[in-house]
């Protein structure tokens, strides 16, 4: 085959496993980005706090079964391969994410309501589990050796692109529908759409054919019959599922949720901004920094994976707080020192926090462009999927996926005994309270680069 045929099926294959990914990602950001609203909807009134953390919780619960579903579905993936692997959590995902939207409210039907709620959450986070692992080796084992960076770091756009399409879809209902209807019904309608999008990429990888690694490893008769065996009780692979655990996805998913997630939730929550103009702040900052995923994926081949995503982790772990103060003064200057719900920023204020956003999102794409193809390169092919996909389901799921609860949880806690100690004359226990959930991200980014400067070595782009 040519070059140009096949940079042209390369580009096909890319464009197939995407969409999918990125719709599951799309279906899965809706309910973080409309946690606020959702908080009211599937949660008894009286007490906001209480249901927004109740509400992180139900969404962090989608990220801890994570690795089960890495688990499961990797196995499937590794037996009967990689396409209807990741075709079957597409449509687990969509129908999952559909239902949500037909809940009725905790008005209506009362606490069956926040439990329908969470066994949906879970079901998507199983089927998401199951996604990532299937897209990236399925890419990664159709690239050529030395390019894998390159092509792999299109599917690590995907999530990002999910999380700009879900506020996109937020913000253009928002402004077709009065604040009164979409606070009513209106908010439902991203989590019904999905059902659409679900069925196109649906059609898309119906199409799809095999990995050729993978139907070679058949042929051969070398595919795993045990793959969770072959992975985790084979001491010298566990060493490397651990090490790709706590030397690289634990402090990548920290800072990929800190830099684009927990930066929305902070607008929000902290800083009182409209919700609409926080979504577009967020949306500008991931359209100018998505470029940089294939940049770094692109440069990991060139000069290896290890350095790239370190430094990302060590730059996020040193600039946080500094970047976070930053944030807050902005926002408090033009606030005027009082920060009322769903106040509006001047183009001045928004311009600055857009960059300081982007930033952080910067951090993102250096310890998450060139993860798929680390991870893929650690593994062999009859037991990569489910290998590759434990240790970033943890990673991402479980350290990444509670840093919204977390670390607004920590911020809460800081500025209410703040609130205490200032009724009763006391001096203040935190000077900055709206640091203290960033204690989280810097701390698992910190001992991850540790870890990851110490014990992973960069190794060699072949075929295992």
């Amino acid at each position: 085959m040519s070059n140009a045929n096949n940079t042209k099926n390369l580009v096909s294959i890319i464009a197939a496993s995407s969409v999918g990914t990125l719709i599951e990602w799309y279906d899965f950001y809706i309910f973080g980005s409309l946690a606020a609203i959702i908080a009211t909807k599937f949660f008894p009134a009286g007490n906001p706090t209480l249901a927004l953390l109740s509400t992180l919780a139900t969404f962090a619960a989608g990220f801890v079964v994570r690795p089960f579903g890495a688990l499961f579905f990797g196995r499937l993936g590794d037996l009967v391969g990689r396409k209807y692997t990741f075709l079957l959590t597409l449509v687990l995902m969509g129908l999952s994410t559909f239902l949500i939207g037909c809940i009725p409210s905790y008005a209506t039907i009362g606490y069956l309501a926040p439990v329908l709620v969470l066994l949906l959450r879970l079901l998507q986070g199983l089927a998401l589990g199951g996604e990532y692992g299937g897209a990236a080796t399925y890419v990664a084992e159709h690239a050529p050796i030395g390019k894998r960076g390159f092509w792999t770091s299109w599917i690590q756009t995907t999530a990002t692109a999910g999380l700009f399409l879900s506020l996109l879809v937020i913000i253009t209902i928002k402004g077709n529908l009065s604040p009164e209807e979409f606070l009513d019904w209106g908010w439902r309608i991203p989590f019904w759409i999905s059902i659409i999008m679900v069925g196109v990429s649906i059609l898309i990888r119906m199409k799809m054919q095999e990995s050729p690694l993978f139907t070679a490893a058949k042929k051969a008769g070398t595919i795993s019959a045990h793959p969770l065996r072959d992975s985790f009780a084979n001491k010298y692979n566990f060493k490397f599922v651990l090490l790709a655990l706590l030397g690289a996805t634990m402090g990548q998913g920290v800072v990929w949720y800190t830099g684009q997630f927990y930066a929305l939730s902070f607008l929000q929550n902290t800083l009182k901004v409209e919700v609409a103009q926080a979504s577009q702040l967020i949306m500008l900052a991931l359209l100018f920094a998505t470029p940089f995923f294939v940049f770094f994926g692109w440069l990991s081949d060139q000069i290896g994976r290890k350095w790239i995503m370190l430094t990302g982790m060590l730059l996020a772990v040193c600039l946080y707080r500094p970047i976070y103060s930053a944030m807050y003064e902005i926002g408090f200057h033009a606030a005027n020192g009082n920060f009322l719900s769903g106040w509006v920023l001047d183009d001045t204020s928004f311009w600055k926090l857009v960059l300081l956003v982007f930033i952080q999102v910067l951090f993102v794409t250096m310890v998450y462009g060139p993860i798929a193809a680390f991870l893929v390169e650690l593994f062999p092919t009859q037991i990569r999927y489910t290998s590759m996909s434990l240790p970033y389901h943890v990673g991402n799921g479980i350290f990444g996926g509670l840093l919204p609860a977390i670390a607004t949880y920590l911020t809460t806690r800081a500025m209410q005994l703040n609130e205490v100690a200032l009724k009763s004359g006391s001096a203040l226990p935190y000077e900055k309270p709206y640091l203290e959930g960033l204690w989280y991200p810097i701390v698992i980014a910190g001992i991850s680069f540790l870890i990851g400067m110490i014990y992973i070595k960069e190794k060699k782009q072949q075929e295992p």
